[in-house]
């Protein structure tokens, strides 16, 4: 079994994991006892029996054999004792292979260290926020007398401090588990909440916090600052030490915040499995999308079989991609290094258990090792990696941290959009100013960069754009990416912005969420994209004064020769775009001269776009430090093969896709909402053609017999049809995964593209248009009777000018400018033949 699961077995070993939630070390000479190290206990009574439990036994060999000592607990403290903390930390460490640690500061210990002080042993550190313990810091101020305090009082001071902080930490933390139990009542009323706080200044000072009204009102406030500022909400759940009553800690008690609505997009992280209410904890994250499972503690205070039985209820139910790692650290390194180590073997014996039940594939279970350990974490905490390394977004760990430290990691920040004519634009920030100014407030940018063409720099006549005028471009840090081929560098998709929070009309960005919002509130689906990437390397040759970019190879489709030639620019192109968190499918020669593939994995359209960009950009850029230029361009030799940029798109209810068909609904394969959707499309693809092949060059590619898709039809299979319904390997014959967009090019922008695909798709929905029958053979053979489409970019300008409902739908004032850009080149390019020479420097 062992060899069977090898891959899987070094991938939960190597994976460079992110400890998604821990606490403070203690320097050298703590009171804090070492035993804690081992157990929940308190007390020198309960800890005298630790060393009898399965936990303990098993831990102390793990440590000793680290610090190859012999496994008694004496050896192990002299070891510590004669090495010192920066040592030992060292090696818990590096051998635990944490590539950033999240550190909830709220649990004071004897000696503890202050947050900087673990960078020396992470690459990144984030604070968490411990709510309970900020209030209490705030009333147990000696400035404040008690008398002095209302609610309304301490509300502002609490909730300004907690604002004060937001872009400083990344997640909050609740300890009401501990207090007064999480049956947490979200509408308590402010008279019961003063009452609570009457009640708690009355005590002695300092005080903590017990009486359940103001907690829960204390909690709910919360909550409604994490809601503003995207911050996720750590909760204590399950066991801890005595200090809590377990009966209250059950998970399922927190059901009146999960179903309040204000919450609904507020992400909850039940913390430390939930033990042992694991399966309550795995049910509420299958039904409700906002809550999050996290099994530090769990791992590794368990014996193994509780530790694999844990993990087991939590995957029983739950999506992988909302279970998280991480180590529960506190006080002493070994005990990050117990959580990493018993967790790589827990994760790894419960997946390949998994394949071996059928549940999942090899492969799946490498993706889900991916998820566990790391970028579900980067996901939710707003983290950045490349090639395993994170890098600070939001983890600044306090006021203190000087610009100059932030440049010494990277040094430039592009801030990134496409604009109407497809191109990819950036303006450059250096680090510094960017963390501190412009990754909250943007930068000004004038609204003519969403009128200029492919041929000048200066807004086209009708766009209704011009120099007059700025919105800005607001950086969405989810997107932040350190560049794999510069890593001094990063970069950011940008938001187009008219005012702070309000989308520009002409935002591309926007107009894609717009219209996938109207999918889904009006039909409960979601639109999933996967990208073909087509395009030419070119290589240099100076002839005289003449510059000339020629094929890189002169080889046929798939051929072993052309990979082999280019495969050190495929490798590091895959790789790159493996660190971008953007999966390759496939990647081939093609059948033009120089001409290669790659085929990107369906994800949800609007991430699709985004990587789309992104996969642009690293194999431009893979290419041009290899001395070589690709290019994107759909015709970059007219007696040559055209480059496409090939859409496969499906629609999904939750986890089902709902294109495919089935025994009760089946149209050549399809649903009833997928032949609607598909039929939308087909009747609006002349119109649609302006967005996905917006370029007179794209209609030198769309021409009969290239598989390009030059007649108006649909067909299963038939990749001479523009519209092409698709069924991979897996699927049953009789039906159909997915469908293909062949007139797709690089020179469209891809949320504009996306967008107009999915408003011809709402129209078909709402209409319940139908399709035509299918061709199944050469729609050339059919010219006599089929009706062509667009012969050349005029006649899908006007075909768009006619189109009310994408008008509608996208928006007047954008499409508007669209069809002036597209104008705009139509004219320049019929009078100017020769410049489309240039265009592979733009494309």
């Amino acid at each position: 079994m062992e060899t069977k699961y090898a891959a899987l077995r070094r991938s939960t070993e190597e994976t460079a994991a992110v400890d998604s939630h821990a606490h403070n070390l203690v320097a050298d000479g703590s009171a804090f006892p070492f035993l804690r190290c081992f157990s929940e206990a308190d007390g020198a009574d309960a800890l005298a029996f630790v060393p009898h439990t399965l936990s303990f036994k098993r831990s102390l060999r793990d440590i000793a054999a680290l610090y190859n000592c012999e496994a008694s607990l004496e050896k192990v403290e002299s070891f510590r004792r004669a090495e010192g903390l920066s040592s030992i930390s060292s090696k818990c460490f590096q051998a635990a292979n944490l590539s950033a640690i999240l550190i909830d500061d709220g649990i004071e210990f004897d000696k503890m260290l202050d947050l900087e002080a673990h960078k020396e042993f992470a690459p990144t550190v984030g604070r968490i926020l411990r709510i309970e313990k900020l209030a209490e810091k705030i009333i147990n101020d000696e400035s404040f007398s008690a008398s002095s305090w209302t609610l309304d009082s301490f509300t502002e001071f609490f909730v300004t401090k907690l604002k004060s902080v937001a872009d400083k930490i990344v997640g909050l933390k609740s300890i009401a588990a501990y207090r007064s139990g999480l049956e947490i009542d979200p509408n308590v009323s402010k008279t019961d909440a003063e009452d609570g706080l009457r009640k708690e200044l009355s005590g002695q000072r300092p005080l903590r916090i017990t009486n359940k009204n103001f907690i829960d009102y204390l909690f709910t406030s919360s909550l409604e600052i994490a809601v503003l500022h995207h911050l996720p909400m750590q909760i204590h759940t399950g066991f801890g030490d005595k200090d809590l009553d377990l009966r209250k800690c059950n998970p399922l008690h927190l059901r009146a915040v999960l179903e309040d609505e204000r919450f609904s997009k507020c992400q909850i992280v039940l913390l430390h499995a939930s033990y042992p209410f694991s399966k309550e904890a795995s049910y509420l994250a299958s039904v409700y999308s906002q809550v999050y499972l996290d099994f530090g503690l769990a791992i590794p205070k368990l014996s193994v079989q509780g530790m694999i039985s844990s993990l087991k209820e939590l995957l029983e139910l739950a999506p992988m991609n909302k279970v998280m790692f991480s180590t529960d650290g506190y006080a002493f390194p070994e005990t990050y290094y117990l959580g990493a180590r018993r967790a790589r073997d827990v994760v790894y014996r419960v997946l390949s258990a998994a394949c071996e039940d059928g549940d999942l594939s090899i492969q799946e279970a490498i993706g889900a090792v991916e998820d566990i350990f790391r970028r579900n974490a980067m996901h939710l905490y707003k983290l950045n990696v490349a090639n395993g390394s994170v890098s600070q977004i939001t983890t600044i760990v306090d006021n203190s941290l000087s610009l100059s430290y932030v440049e010494k990691d990277v040094l430039f920040v592009r801030i990134v959009w496409n604009d109407a004519s497809g191109q990819h634009r950036c303006r450059v920030i250096p680090a510094g100013r960017f963390y501190d100014i412009a990754r909250k407030k943007g930068v000004g940018l004038t609204f003519a960069s969403m009128g200029m063409s492919s041929f000048t720099d200066g807004p086209a006549d009708g766009t209704n754009l011009t120099g007059v005028g700025e919105m800005r471009l607001v950086p969405d840090m989810s997107t932040l990416l350190r560049l794999p081929w510069s890593r001094d560098e990063e970069m950011v998709l940008a938001d187009m912005q008219i005012r702070p929070g309000v989308a520009w009309e002409y935002c591309p960005r926007n107009a894609l969420r717009k219209v996938t919002k109207v999918l889904l509130d009006e039909f409960n689906v979601t639109m999933m994209a996967g990208f073909e990437n087509e395009f030419y390397l070119r290589k240099k040759l100076v002839s005289g004064e003449k510059e000339l970019w020629v094929p890189y190879d002169n080889t046929p489709y798939c051929s072993t020769t052309a990979f082999d030639g280019a495969s050190s620019i495929l490798q590091e192109v895959y790789s790159s775009l493996k660190a971008a968190e953007i999966v390759v499918e496939q990647l081939h020669a093609e059948a033009g001269k120089g001409q290669f593939e790659v085929a990107l994995k369906y994800v949800l359209c609007t991430l699709a776009a985004d990587q789309l960009i992104y996969a642009r950009e690293i194999i431009k850029s893979v290419a041009r430090k290899h001395g070589v230029m690709a290019t994107f361009l759909p015709k970059p030799d007219l007696n040559d093969m055209g480059s496409g940029c090939h859409v496969h798109l499906s629609l999904w209810d939750n986890d089902q896709n709902v294109f495919m068909g089935s025994s009760e609904s089946n149209f050549y394969g399809m649903s009833k909402v997928g032949e609607k959707f598909l039929a939308g499309v087909y009747y609006h693809l002349p119109s649609v053609l302006a967005f996905t092949a917006p370029h007179p060059n794209s209609y030198n590619r769309i021409q009969p017999n290239t598989w390009s898709g030059a007649y108006l039809c649909w067909g299963k299979e038939n990749r001479e049809a523009p519209l092409r319904t698709a069924c991979p390997p897996g699927v049953p014959l009789d039906l159909v995964s997915n469908f293909e967009i062949k007139s797709f090019d690089a020179c469209a922008n891809p949320h504009l593209g996306l967008a107009a695909i999915v408003a011809a798709g709402i129209d078909g929905l709402r209409r319940g248009l139908k399709l035509p029958e299918p061709i199944e053979s050469n729609p050339a053979e059919y010219a006599s009777t089929l009706k062509r489409l667009p012969t050349d970019l005029l006649e899908s300008v006007e075909s768009l000018a006619a189109d009310k409902i994408l008008h509608e739908l996208i928006g007047d004032k954008l499409v508007t400018a669209v069809i002036a850009v597209r104008k705009a080149e139509i004219d320049h390019y019929a009078k100017n033949p020769e410049a489309f020479a240039d265009l592979i420097h733009r494309y």
